[in-house]
């Protein structure tokens, strides 16, 4: 039966749409999950707020502070053949982290998978601090926000200077970082072969992942000794990915004339996943600087990770 309704003054429609707007968005809850598990979308582009934070890796560096507490580990190639860390932090802030060292332009491409992160570094090469300046994200340094950093006095320059996260001007999303790169974390795929561990090489330095069944992770080791946070804790990871990639000069130069590396991760390429005391092939794809890298096992289908922390070791194809 149909009852005709008397006509809202035009002037009352767009009020009601607003209050049917905040009753939807109340009822979504701000701080729930998807149905799929992860964090909703805390921007535009469903890719979270993230602070990340350059690292230094050489042995004067080591050991490193508030490595154990990232969601992220990204490994890439520096000067003189060695190996500088990116940690990317959302889920939980440590205290301290550092040693923090200079940024590289190969940083800003690959944060271009966030939605304008902060990057907190100690400088960088003067041609590239404009670039760094016109890039989507927010630059946390000494220079701009001192009380955020601090020099130990148990280490010499340049390898003493930290950053203190609780004082930066910056707030994460307090989602999985890993999450907001579109990684899935489920059961394993099918396939993979037992694996005890990999080690991935440098010109000048290695990393190797070792198995541990009984912690069921795998134990983090830089140039063969075993490699520990600054409480003395060993650093684990849940899963380990070699991502295969394209190595080349850049146009930026160090203080001591040494050219930079740039390391390509856009585009496409093999990887290998280690999870669960297991190795499997994968591919991975990434088709534009603003687009996630996608991870796939060899039947197509999505590669799922192991919940806890991801290292992406950035290796030389």
């Amino acid at each position: 039966m149909h009852v005709s309704r008397p006509k809202r003054p035009a002037a009352a429609v767009p009020a009601a749409l607003a209050l049917l707007l905040t009753v939807l968005v109340g009822c979504q809850g701000g701080t729930g999950t998807s149905p799929g598990g992860t964090a909703p979308p805390t921007s535009a582009t469903g890719r979270g707020h993230v602070l990340a934070v350059k690292i230094d890796n050489v042995a004067a560096a080591r050991p490193q502070s508030g490595l154990d507490k990232a969601d992220l580990v990204y490994v890439e190639q520096v000067e003189a053949g060695l190996s500088r860390m990116m940690a990317v932090y959302s889920s939980r802030l440590p205290s301290t982290v550092g040693p923090v060292r200079s940024a590289r332009e190969t940083d800003l491409e690959l944060l271009r998978q966030f939605d304008r992160p902060t990057l907190a570094f100690s400088g960088a090469q003067s041609k590239l601090l404009p670039v760094i300046a016109a890039a989507p994200l927010n630059p946390l340094t000494p220079d701009r926000d001192p009380d955020a950093f601090f020099r130990a006095g148990d280490r010499a320059a340049p390898h003493n200077l930290y950053l203190r996260p609780g004082r930066a001007p910056h707030a994460t999303a307090g989602g999985n970082a890993a999450e907001d790169l579109g990684l899935r974390f489920a059961a394993a795929v099918p396939g993979g072969r037992p694996s005890a561990g990999r080690t991935v090489r440098y010109p000048a330095t290695s990393l190797a992942f070792t198995w541990s069944a009984g912690e069921g992770r795998w134990l983090v080791s830089m140039d063969g000794t075993p490699a520990r946070t600054a409480d003395g804790a060993r650093l684990r990871a849940a899963d380990v990915v070699v991502q295969y990639v394209t190595v080349r000069p850049s146009a930026y130069r160090d203080k001591w004339g040494s050219m930079s590396p740039y390391t390509e991760t856009v585009g496409s390429g093999d990887a290998l996943v280690l999870r669960d005391g297991k190795e499997y092939a994968a591919r991975w794809s990434r088709p534009s600087a603003g687009a996630t890298t996608s991870f796939t096992a060899p039947d197509g289908g999505r590669m799922t990770f192991a919940s806890g922390q991801v290292w992406f070791v950035l290796a030389q194809r």
